[in-house]
């Protein structure tokens, strides 16, 4: 069987996997499994085609609430590395695939199991944690890829583990990880430089998902469309914002392309603003292939929304 053969054949048990793989099967050394795009990239970013990378999910899906199709769980077992964020983000299916995959390599505590949350510092961990106060995440935010200074952190553990589990190829991975945070560094740098003008600039979310991005940035979160997380928009909430916006006037309306755009749309035109669709991750818009064209898009959107018409 020829080589392109093979790789024709690989690719449409993929396509009918239902799944999102990208790199080369034909000289890949890992199958890794990311529970969300902006992982993968970071996988295909420091392994290059050394891996088969399997994103379980896309920008279009709230990623809090999965369902586990067979093909996730098929995903799952042939995996040598699966890279989630942790902190409970994926709490409504990832105990779902480890309990019935069967795949011992990457149970937690193996070195095929790597959550990104364990190497970064978590914001908004709750004083309380009480149902009633909507989907709270008891060890803190799990949003933790929009700062791109944690991508670094995360991106210098994952490639201590990608050597670890394919020590022939160790020196691969850190001559790739050496060369993506040079260029990482420097493209923080420019985003810094660019993002000035929305500093303190007060907006108006729609899921509090954003808490990073907004940190790293200066952005101010005045107000929230969800009255609790994960709790839907209602009327009466919305009015209430709409009393704040005059106290308070927010600049612009943010949201992720998994939220519905009926109650930010029907907000930015009730209070006169700009209703702006960040990517949110990686294959979230048509500029966000990869993790830098995700902070290039997500600061030209910022930047256009500032200077749109007001009122």
């Amino acid at each position: 069987m020829g080589r392109f053969f093979k790789r024709w054949v690989m690719m449409l048990l993929v396509a009918a996997s239902g799944g999102v793989m990208s790199g080369s099967p034909v000289h890949a050394a890992l199958n890794v499994f990311a529970c969300e795009p902006e992982w993968g990239a970071l996988v295909q970013a420091l392994a290059g085609d050394k891996a088969v990378v399997y994103n379980a999910t896309t920008a279009f899906q709230d990623v809090h609430r999965i369902q586990v199709k067979p093909s996730l769980l098929a995903a799952f077992r042939r995996a040598d590395l699966a890279v989630c964020t942790g902190a409970d983000l994926e709490i409504g299916w990832l105990p779902v695939l480890l309990a019935e995959a069967g795949n011992a390599k990457v149970q937690p505590g193996k070195p095929g199991y790597f959550e990104a949350s364990k190497y970064v510092v978590l914001r908004g961990v709750p004083a309380v944690v009480d149902r009633s106060l909507g989907d709270q995440h008891p060890a803190g935010d799990p949003h933790i890829h929009l700062d791109p200074r944690n991508v670094l952190k995360i991106g210098e553990a994952l490639v201590q583990r990608l050597a670890a589990l394919d020590p022939a190829n160790a020196a691969f991975y850190q001559s790739r990880y050496r060369d993506f945070a040079s260029r990482w560094q420097s493209a923080i740098q420019r985003w810094e430089a660019l993002a000035a003008p929305l500093k303190g600039m007060p907006v108006i979310v729609h899921h509090k998902g954003f808490t990073y991005l907004s940190a790293w940035l200066g952005l101010n979160e005045v107000g929230a469309l969800e009255p609790k997380p994960g709790i839907e928009p209602s009327a009466s909430h919305l009015a209430q914002l709409l009393e704040n916006q005059k106290r308070q006037p927010a600049r612009m309306v943010i949201r992720a392309p998994y939220n519905s755009p009926t109650a930010s749309e029907w907000f930015a035109r009730q209070a006169g603003i700009p209703h702006v669709v960040l990517p949110y991750t990686v294959g979230g818009s048509e500029q966000a292939q990869d993790l830098f064209g995700l902070f290039d898009d997500t600061l030209q959107k910022l930047l256009s929304g500032v200077k749109a018409p007001q009122g």
